[in-house]
């Protein structure tokens, strides 16, 4: 068994009818939020909970495994540890360089490719299994998204999602930003994710969908301020509203995030630890 090839936007039986432009407005906005910045930063600080989402899904060898909107390799990393063919896509090209370089570093043979989870470029039915952790959920269109998901998986296969929950401390977080630089019209909140009716529904057509209710840890060697300096100038949706903002606005804006991150921390000793509920979906198609 080997893995999938030929990254170019394709057209599916059960996929994209309109594939993606470049030129896409959506498409750029969405691009320059997730390079900006450096996820990376931010993405080291629940790497034992991408870890054990991986695990409770038991990939198993040889098993052909898409990470969808992988960033810097939370799952991608895991997956090939476990034995699995795995590949990853992102929008953003600094991200795949960093997660290659990860890669590199622990002899892992992972494809990682640039590309849209609006328009992914592979065969219907091409993987076992495709995940996604904290990233296709920010996809502007998310009915293509989900048609995305649903057509490369297999018959048989599974989709395995963690979306944060509207009600949770991200979701709390996101709202904020939202709040003063709202979404473009006709965009949906992306923490709809977050609810099991919603996905029931985008993922209609799959033969199974369980939902359940988890928490990540969020941790970094720093007290909540600093950490919120971290996602002011490496969390590319933060760093962009706090571009988008007047000096006065950005500094109520990042006083609200560090009253936000106080008030969750459960750390006592100056560092930050945060619990964060998400929405975890496993869906048989």
């Amino acid at each position: 068994m080997s893995a999938p090839s030929t990254p170019i936007c394709l057209e599916g039986s059960s996929g994209n009818v309109h594939p993606i432009r470049e030129d896409d407005p959506l498409v750029i906005r969405t691009r320059a939020t997730w390079m900006a910045g450096d996820f990376d930063r931010i993405a080291r600080g629940f790497t034992d909970g991408a870890e054990a989402f991986i695990t409770r899904l038991g990939v198993g060898e040889a098993e052909r495994v898409l990470d969808v909107a992988c960033g810097t390799g939370n799952l991608a990393l895991p997956a090939a540890r476990a034995g699995a063919w795995v590949t990853g896509v992102d929008i953003a090209p600094n991200l795949l360089e960093t997660a290659r370089a990860y890669a590199a570093l622990e002899d892992l043979d992972i494809r990682f490719d640039e590309g849209n989870a609006e328009c992914l470029p592979y065969a219907d039915g091409a993987f076992d299994t495709a995940v996604t952790m904290f990233g296709a959920m920010f996809a502007p269109r998310p009915d293509r998204a989900a048609a995305e998901l649903r057509r490369v998986v297999r018959k048989g296969g599974r989709i395995a999602m963690a979306n944060w929950t509207p009600d949770g401390f991200i979701g709390s977080m996101l709202r904020l930003h939202v709040a003063r630089v709202p979404a473009p019209a006709g965009v949906p909140s992306t923490l709809l994710w977050g609810k099991e009716d919603v996905v029931r529904e985008r993922l209609a057509g799959v033969r199974e969908v369980t939902c359940v209710r988890r928490s990540i840890t969020f941790t970094y060697p720093c007290s909540p301020a600093e950490t919120v300096g971290l996602f002011r100038d490496y969390y590319g949706p933060t760093v962009r509203t706090c571009a988008a903002l007047e000096p006065a606005e950005r500094s109520a804006f990042l006083d609200d995030l560090v009253a936000l991150w106080t008030a969750h921390n459960v750390a006592t000793d100056g560092t930050t630890r945060v619990e964060a509920e998400y929405l975890d979906v496993l869906a048989i198609a």
